[in-house]
């Protein structure tokens, strides 16, 4: 089995770090915060403390979303050197003789050139970007706004690279750790962010916990400094799509050439989130990642099979008429890929545009198609020889539409595709070209249940020295449960 869940790593490093700065900050242990706060959630429902659980929004209006009142910038870089610190010794307690650091190792790395690691796929894919994020979010979380978060991301990275390991520093963990991290950063963030906000049934302390667990630095100074750079974030209240498909799926063609691992059914879960669709009255796109769409979902099989966000970075709304309303510009984005046969990940920029068109008073589209340029990494799952694998800049391209039929049915349909091809493959005499496409008919049945079916494929063809086999391939078909609001089966007015 070949679980590639991220390492848990960079999230114990910031747990300990929560759990010591909180001690130094507040005496009191978590449980008692939490009796606290269900204290104060019954003061609530009996008027004795009114208000308290929609506290006022003080984040978010500031150059590029950040804190007007407050920004911590010496806090931001102390937490992250702190998390750093804390990372490195476990580590090189529990991971291997890569994480022990000395002077000389560091001084070693200052002097060297910058190179282009062959660590393992998840490592650099998965846990990097995370990592990144954990740097970005702690910024973010200190009322710092997105772009001078994004430095404190790149910052944060080279520091690890030079001095948090100590293998030559990489160029590839540089980009995807700063840039990758970033675009996951803010995603979390703001999903955090959106649990604090509206509560979704939660009490107080519930939702503290809830957005700590999306947002861990997010967290940890609501806990330590609460109202410095942590309060709530100003949303605006965006247009929402979200969907949980849980269910299952069989296999209906694989062909896995040089892989050698494959199983027919597996376990599966879908998670999909849109946040700031276009149409709606009086919305702003002038922060970064107002619009986002993120989406993660695992098996059984292969652990985490799909994280993925794309957000829109610089960019304005049009319309045409009453019938079309969109969103247009530069969008960032973070891709993580791996069914059964293989692997793509990609931290990239794009054009593109998002678009709302109602075709009758009942049937509505809703679509979004970007095409540009990225950091991509394309690797086999237990490949038959070693090194089969390619790393470089190449082009690449998402269109998605989902056509909403009445209040009942949605039909959705999702392609992504990589070209890694020899003008930007480092390996002489090696290209990629991947392909990920799924769709879903979702019907609903009561409420926010529902039941769908829905196809998955998954295409590779690359060419490899010394290697036979030149393409991947697995489709599968699957019945899953759906729960949807209620509002995703509506279009945006």
């Amino acid at each position: 089995m070949n679980n590639d869940f991220p390492s848990p790593r960079p999230l114990l490093a910031a747990l300990l770090l929560a759990l010591a700065h909180g001690a130094w900050a507040h005496p009191a242990s978590t449980g008692s915060a939490l009796l606290s706060e269900a204290a104060l959630e019954r003061a609530v429902q009996q008027g004795a403390a009114p208000g308290r659980t929609t506290p006022p929004a003080t984040v978010g209006d500031g150059p590029g979303g950040g804190d007007p009142a407050y920004k911590g910038y010496l806090p931001a870089a102390a937490e992250i050197l702190a998390f750093q610190v804390l990372l490195n010794r476990f580590d090189n307690a529990f991971e291997g003789p890569d994480y022990h650091v000395t002077l000389g190792t560091i001084r070693k790395n200052l002097h060297s050139s910058w190179v282009e690691d062959q660590d393992p796929f998840r490592i650099n894919q998965l846990g990097h970007p995370y990592q990144g994020s954990i740097y970005f979010g702690t910024a973010r979380s200190n009322g710092i706004g997105f772009w001078g978060s994004m430095g404190y991301a790149f910052g944060g990275s080279a520091v690890w690279e030079v001095a948090g390991e100590n293998t030559p520093p990489s160029r590839n963990d540089q980009i995807t750790t700063s840039f990758g991290g970033t675009f996951l950063g803010e995603t979390f963030y703001r999903m955090a962010q959106l649990v604090l906000e509206q509560g979704y049934g939660l009490s107080p302390g519930w939702r503290e916990l809830a957005a700590a667990a999306i947002a861990p630095p997010l967290g940890v100074n609501r806990y330590v400094r609460p109202g410095r750079g942590s309060g709530l974030f100003a949303s605006h209240d965006p247009a929402l799509y979200a969907r949980l498909q849980l269910g299952s799926s069989r296999t209906s063609s694989n062909t896995a050439g040089p892989s050698r691992t494959t199983q027919r059914n597996e376990l599966a879960g879908d998670f999909l989130l849109e946040y700031g669709l276009p149409g709606k009255a009086g919305y702003t796109y002038d922060r970064p990642f107002d619009y986002f769409r993120f989406q993660a979902a695992a098996s059984t099989v292969n652990g985490m099979e799909t994280l993925s966000t794309r957000g829109l970075v610089f960019g304005a709304p049009y319309e045409a008429g009453r019938n079309l309303q969109g969103i247009a510009g530069i969008y960032g984005s973070y891709d993580f890929l791996a069914p059964q046969l293989f692997r793509v990940a990609s931290t990239g920029v794009t054009l593109g545009t998002n678009v709302q068109y109602w075709l009758t008073d009942t049937v509505v589209l809703q679509a979004h198609g970007s095409a540009g340029y990225g950091y991509t990494s394309t690797g086999t799952i237990r490949a038959n020889v070693d090194g089969q694998y390619h790393y470089g800049f190449a082009p690449q391209a998402m269109l998605s539409a989902r056509l909403l039929l009445g209040d009942r049915l949605t039909l959705d349909g999702t392609a992504r595709e990589f070209f890694d091809g020899r003008l930007t493959s480092p390996r002489d005499g090696g290209n990629d070209r991947v392909l990920r496409a799924d769709a879903s008919l979702t019907y609903r049945v009561t409420g926010s249940h529902g039941v769908a079916l829905r196809y998955t494929t998954s295409r590779r063809q690359f060419t490899f020295p010394n290697v036979i086999d030149t393409s991947q391939r697995r489709d599968t078909v699957g019945v899953y449960y759906v729960y949807q609001p209620v509002q995703g089966f509506r279009p945006v007015r």
